[in-house]
């Protein structure tokens, strides 16, 4: 079950569900449109290594736009702050951004209950494609949870992604033990 436009604007009320900014119009029937942030950010090494901290290197949108080329690969941030205190939260790309050939996200659509924070958007184009700061670049939907959460997100000690803010973080999974 998804929640409503409804259902969200009452979670919102109720403090469960927190987007700032928040703007009535981005409301769509069961779901919310979020923004392309001005920070985008590319890995300095062409090879990465799971078992290392992969170093970025974070550059602001100009006005006039920037230019995705394919075989490249972007991290992108939303503009607007989430928290999500008793739902689960996915985020899907627009059709509007997937007919420009434009992913949003190699794998991370989930988010748990107890994330706060900015998205961190993992871009990669199937042709070359202009894109803006500002411009609607998905949409999050909620799902209610099943049964009580023992341990949210934002309270656990391995919680590698909670707080981010304004700017994409990289992958953290060299904190991870294997």
């Amino acid at each position: 079950m998804i929640l409503s436009d409804t259902r969200i604007l009452e979670e919102i009320e109720k403090g469960t569900i927190k987007i700032l900014p928040f703007t009535r119009d981005c409301l769509g029937s069961n779901s919310y449109d979020v923004h392309l942030g001005k920070h985008l950010a590319t890995y300095l090494n062409k090879e990465l290594d799971a078992k290392k901290h992969n170093q970025i290197h974070h550059f602001e949108i100009p006005e006039d736009g920037i230019l995705l080329l394919p075989h490249e690969f972007y991290l992108g941030v939303t503009e607007e702050y989430t928290e999500t205190h008793a739902h689960v939260p996915f985020l899907e790309g627009k059709s509007s951004t997937g007919r420009l050939g434009i992913d949003i996200h190699a794998t991370a659509g989930k988010g748990d209950v107890g994330f706060c924070g900015n998205w961190t958007l993992e871009i990669s184009v199937k042709q070359p494609v202009r894109i803006y700061k500002g411009m609607p670049i998905g949409q999050l939907i909620y799902f209610p949870v099943d049964g009580e959460i023992e341990v949210k997100y934002n309270q656990k000690k391995s919680a590698k992604y909670s707080g981010q803010h304004n700017k994409p973080v990289e992958s953290m999974m060299w904190k991870n033990e294997f």
